[in-house]
């Protein structure tokens, strides 16, 4: 049964206020349990309606968090050129941890980092994509910019080059970092990793990112 407090929107902003209610239990659903834990059921619930009365505002939960993953590019551009901005030049290892930092300040759009070219782009309306790679990519841009203005080292090419790679490492090292509830492990325990392999999100995105941005300047 759909929830007092959620009766059906009739006017525009009732509906934005719906959806925008939605997004939120999305995002409190995610920071417990994970973006993978996420689902039309249990996005439903968690807002108090039918999962019929989700789709009245998103073709799926999948929906839901791409535009999470917007949203969450976007504070992530504002937070890094933030940081970036003023009339101090950067050196290569600052910018590196200038966006370590910020990527660190950001779990959940490094968990949805993971997710977002395998399935959401996948399972959203066509047109909903394109706007999402229109406004993410946007953003990016700003940050290229940022980083380009800020940091004599890096030119265009290398300042392209290491957004791109922080955003592939944060995907892939927070997926590595938290696995799935039940498969949680010690690496340390184990005959196959060295022992002084530090496999901790932020010190080997930090480390990983800051070398990114040592080589590249060296490149350009």
């Amino acid at each position: 049964m759909t929830s007092p407090s959620f009766r059906r929107a009739r006017s525009e902003e009732n509906k934005r206020q719906r959806a925008a209610t939605l997004v939120e239990a999305a995002r409190s659903l995610a920071l417990e349990s994970g973006v993978a834990s996420v689902t039309l059921t249990g996005l439903a619930n968690r807002a108090g309606v039918h999962h019929s009365a989700v789709r009245r505002y998103f073709s799926s939960h999948k929906e839901v968090l791409l535009r999470l993953s917007t949203e969450g590019m976007a504070e992530l551009a504002e937070s890094v050129c933030t940081a970036l901005e003023g009339s101090q030049e950067r050196s290569p290892v600052e910018v590196g941890a200038i966006l370590s930092g910020a990527l660190g300040d950001a779990p959940l759009f490094c968990d949805l980092l993971g997710s977002h070219y395998v399935h959401f782009e996948h399972e959203v309306v066509i047109d909903q994509v394109r706007e999402a790679q229109r406004v993410n990519q946007a953003a990016a841009m700003t940050i290229v910019e940022a980083i380009e203005r800020s940091a004599p080292e890096l030119d265009r090419e290398a300042a392209l080059d290491v957004v791109m790679s922080s955003f592939a490492l944060a995907a892939m090292l927070w997926q590595f970092a938290h696995p799935p509830k039940g498969l949680e492990h010690d690496f340390g325990e184990e005959d196959c990793f060295p022992q002084d392999w530090d496999t901790d999100f932020a010190s080997t995105l930090t480390r990983l990112l800051t070398a990114t941005c040592i080589g590249a300047a060296k490149r350009a």
